[in-house]
């Protein structure tokens, strides 16, 4: 992190000065841009052709030097829409992460608008995360982003991470919602639990099982979650996917997944490959197919994009 240092003229006696130097962390302003143009063939109907922003972002954050050897974090998120500058209304940007906290050797503390622990624990397991092969259209109901959180997360024991979110409802007709999660790495291995209470709904409990593996040039997941309503029966879903870096510069993606959650005989399958051209910079094409007992939402996406990071 940068530092920018100030001189201040402090008078210690009359026409005498000073110089007092004092570093102030400077935030690191940071960014994403993804779009892709998108082929959609939809059963019994026609085909559509698209330009999607995929979740392009906008941020700063930091971090300042407390007392009693706290640090204090912070950082704001928003949504930028590229392909046509607003999201449903007239909006150039919508929020997404972001919060106020204090961290230290307790672990950390944070309060604002932010991803819940359930959500987060899916890791980078969603090879097509952000585009219609993205697990929260299909497979999952609980891909949620909560406002008025408050979250606490431990510091790592020999690797194991627990994290908790009280996330208020604001009202006394609607019950808060808690979301946590266990999480546990070494090396390239990681596994984690989260657990899901009133926070997609009322009467809606989750749980979800992840788990990733890296060996060599392979990367391996597979997730599985069960959604249960007002304590009747639960609905399943699952999804496992692979990676292979072939070259220094390609890498070939696939994942599939079935569920009952969002859609009943729910199943999603995707395939790509991306091509890094820069560190920070790559372009990617992919296939998405999604399948259901109601075949309105049956159908094939074909895409080609690109994306920055900075």
């Amino acid at each position: 992190m940068k530092k920018i240092a100030l001189s201040l003229a402090v008078a210690a006696a009359p026409f005498v000065a000073q110089a007092e130097t004092i570093e102030i962390e400077k935030p690191e302003f940071y960014g994403k841009v993804n779009v892709a143009q998108e082929s959609v063939q939809q059963k019994d109907a026609g085909n559509i052709n698209q330009l999607n922003s995929n979740a392009s972002r906008l941020g700063v954050k930091g971090k300042i030097a407390l007392d009693g050897g706290l640090t204090g974090i912070y950082q704001a998120e928003f949504e930028t829409f590229i392909d046509d500058g607003d999201k449903n209304s007239d909006r150039t940007f919508a929020q997404r992460n972001t919060f106020v906290g204090v961290k230290g050797g307790f672990g950390q503390v944070q309060v604002g608008i932010f991803d819940t622990p359930f959500k987060a624990a899916q890791k980078k397991i969603d090879l097509f995360n952000d585009l219609q092969g993205d697990i929260k259209h299909i497979i999952s109901a609980s891909e949620n982003r909560e406002k008025n959180s408050v979250q606490y997360t431990s510091p790592s024991m020999a690797g194991l991470v627990a994290t908790v979110d009280h996330i208020n409802s604001e009202s006394e007709a609607v019950n808060n919602g808690l979301s946590a999660s266990l999480a546990y790495t070494r090396g390239d291995i990681y596994v984690a639990y989260a657990y899901d209470t009133e926070v997609s709904g009322e009467g809606v409990d989750a749980a979800r099982v992840v788990a990733q593996y890296k060996v060599g040039a392979v990367q391996l997941g597979a997730l599985w979650e069960t959604t249960e309503v007002d304590g009747a029966d639960s609905v399943d879903g699952w999804m496992a996917s692979a990676a292979v870096k072939v070259s220094g510069d390609v890498t070939l993606k696939a994942q599939y997944g079935a569920s009952d959650i969002q859609e009943e005989g729910g199943v999603s399958y995707s395939i790509g490959a991306d091509y890094k051209l820069a560190k920070a910079a790559k372009t990617f094409v992919y296939m998405t197919s999604e399948e259901s007992d109601d075949e309105s939402v049956n159908a094939q996406y074909y895409g080609v994009g690109l994306e920055y990071k900075f």
